[in-house]
């Protein structure tokens, strides 16, 4: 069985990305320093999904859609909730640590709800609620 473990993103500014996902959004490390050469958040479990590029790129702002050949990587980062609220309440923590919200909390076309907001670096995340999905003892996502 495979198993993604490590998603590993280049980031501009380690000292901005640190207080983004751990004093910002509350990701878990035992870094303590503000500006390591590297650091690893635990999570609980990770999931890996390839999707249409020109689709993810709708899917972000469908009137006006991030520009593949201008550098817009393809690349999604997703954080999956277990209600709407919940939704809401990461994506004012992401507002709160700095995050650009490129997409407002809204029901989705696949049945769902969610929203995207752009880290410091510029990746793209979803915050995502699908009232289909069940997450595991470990709070892993179960497709």
């Amino acid at each position: 069985m495979n198993r993604i473990s490590i998603i590993c993103l280049g980031v501009k500014d380690m000292a901005q990305s640190i207080r983004f996902y751990r004093d910002g959004l509350g990701f878990a490390t035992n870094e303590k320093a503000d500006n390591p050469k590297v650091v690893f958040f635990n999570t609980t479990g990770t999931k890996f999904e390839l999707y249409p590029l020109k689709l993810l790129a709708e899917d972000i702002n469908e009137k006006n859609p991030p520009q593949i050949d201008a550098g817009f990587a393809g690349i999604t980062l997703a954080y999956n909730v277990k209600s709407e609220a919940e939704v809401h309440e990461v994506m004012e923590l992401a507002k709160k640590a700095g995050a650009v919200i490129a997409k407002e909390p809204q029901k989705v076309f696949w049945g769902g709800y969610s929203g995207y907001f752009t880290d410091p670096n510029g990746y793209y995340w979803e915050v995502a609620y699908n009232p289909n999905w069940s997450f595991d003892e470990n709070d892993m996502l179960v497709l």
